[in-house]
C-alpha cells in the first residue's frame, strides 16, 4: 500500500523545478513519462527549468497530483 505524504513532511515541493527533482531523485523520471503522454510533450525537454508549480499553467497539470505521485517514488528509495 502506498504511503500518504502529507504536505508537511514532503520532499519535493511546488517551487522546485523539474530539474531539482530529476537531479535529487533519478527514479521520479518515470513519473514525468507518464505525465508526458497525459499532456501530449515531453516535460524534461520542454519544461526542464520550471518550477513544478509553473507546470498548471503550462501544461494544465494538476500539481497536487504530479506532486503526489513524485513523493511516492522519491520515497520508495
Amino acid at each position: 500500500m502506498a504511503k500518504t505524504v502529507s504536505k508537511g513532511e514532503r520532499r519535493i515541493s511546488p517551487e522546485m523545478t523539474v530539474l531539482d527533482v530529476l537531479n535529487r531523485y533519478r527514479q521520479t523520471e518515470p513519473v514525468f513519462k507518464k505525465y508526458d503522454q497525459q499532456v501530449g510533450a515531453c516535460i524534461c525537454c520542454e519544461s526542464l527549468f520550471e518550477p513544478l508549480k509553473n507546470l498548471e499553467a503550462k501544461h494544465g497539470l494538476v500539481v497536487e497530483e504530479l506532486l503526489m505521485d513524485l513523493e511516492t517514488v522519491a520515497d520508495s528509495s
